[in-house]
């Protein structure tokens, strides 16, 4: 099969990921063989390959937002069958056992393991993944619509979870790219008002577009004071910049693996009054069936853009320098082998 790897992490306009042949991969007992047909394209995959995430397998196959059907499966997995359509997401396998997983916090265990990172993902033909660990995917959603959806749609749906945004609160998002323009979609369908604060001209149009109430720069002012706020940009000068944003017991989600450093934050303008920071840390497997439950109820829809899976590494650099709006999806247009 064909298969991008990490060939040296660095900058991507240095082209550091290689389209090379591979054998298609064996799934262990517990896992699933899966063919390939689509993969979206996360800011998590551009930073393994600049090597802004640490090494965890070298040559990876990055990609963890996969749409495909079942090949094979292994010889202890039950209830999946060739030619059943799956998704697959970044959190690939954890413990069971730990004191985290014991109490519903999987995303936090220890020996968690990630899809593209720990083990090769979907920038390929094929790609395997722990049965357990596999989502049915609803009807009514092509894969091109889906793939997003299990990446950029579940950690959007837990960061927005993690701002405690009260009833018809004030959101505040800033950056608006894959993620944040999901997250804007069930935030304005559960009744909030969403204010949008990004450097990209195409990406605030498309908020309008969605429904939100402003769309502005990155480093402005929203409209109103915002009782939760997300940061899906990996911009650590904006952490005290939204913090200013916040009314009184408002809530900032950090929603990306990787943040700049932060300039100091100033006690009394930017964390007075209760306000809170958080982190979001990947998905349980419940965020990711919850999140595709409510796409389906409230009709999410990815705004993506579409390339061949021979040219990952040109969606890549047009990522970086956000050249779409929405989601880049690569499409895998070469006939299966196995």
């Amino acid at each position: 099969m064909h298969a991008w790897e990490v060939a040296r992490p660095g900058p991507i306009e240095r082209e550091p990921l290689r389209f090379v042949e591979r054998p298609v991969p064996v799934p262990r007992s517990d896992e699933l063989l899966v063919h390939v047909r689509a993969c979206g394209v996360c800011r998590t995959d551009l930073h393994v390959s600049e090597g802004d995430l640490p090494v965890r397998r070298p040559h990876v196959t990055p990609g963890h937002e996969v749409v495909g059907v079942v090949a094979t499966a292994g010889e202890d997995v039950r209830g999946f069958a060739a030619g059943d359509r799956v998704g697959i997401a970044w959190l690939r396998r954890t413990d069971g056992i730990c004191a985290y997983c014991a109490r519903g916090a999987e995303n936090l265990c220890p020996a968690s393991e990630y899809t593209g990172w720990d083990a090769d993902g979907g920038y390929a033909e094929y790609t395997t993944v722990p049965a357990a660990f596999a989502y049915r995917l609803p009807d009514g959603l092509d894969d091109v619509a889906s793939a997003p959806l299990l990446c950029a749609g579940i950690i959007g749906h837990r960061a927005l979870l993690r701002t405690a945004l009260p009833p018809g609160g004030r959101l505040g998002l800033y950056g608006f790219g894959g993620s944040a323009h999901l997250c804007a979609q069930v935030a304005l369908a559960q009744g909030a008002t969403v204010h949008v604060l990004t450097r990209d001209p195409a990406a605030r149009r498309l908020a309008l577009a969605l429904g939100a109430a402003s769309a502005r720069g990155a480093y402005d002012e929203p409209p109103e004071p915002l009782d939760g706020a997300i940061l899906f940009a990996p911009v650590g000068g904006l952490v005290p910049v939204a913090l200013r944003a916040l009314d009184r017991g408002g809530v900032l989600a950090v929603a990306g693996i990787h943040l700049s450093d932060t300039p100091p934050l100033r006690y009394e303008s930017e964390l007075f009054y209760e306000k809170e920071l958080r982190s979001v840390t990947s998905n349980t497997r419940e965020d990711g069936r919850d999140f595709l439950e409510l796409a389906v109820r409230h009709r999410v829809r990815a705004t993506t853009h579409t390339y061949p899976l021979s040219e990952a590494q040109r969606a890549l650099r047009d990522l970086k320098a956000g050249r779409f709006d929405g989601a880049a999806v690569l499409v895998n247009d070469l006939p299966p082998r196995h």
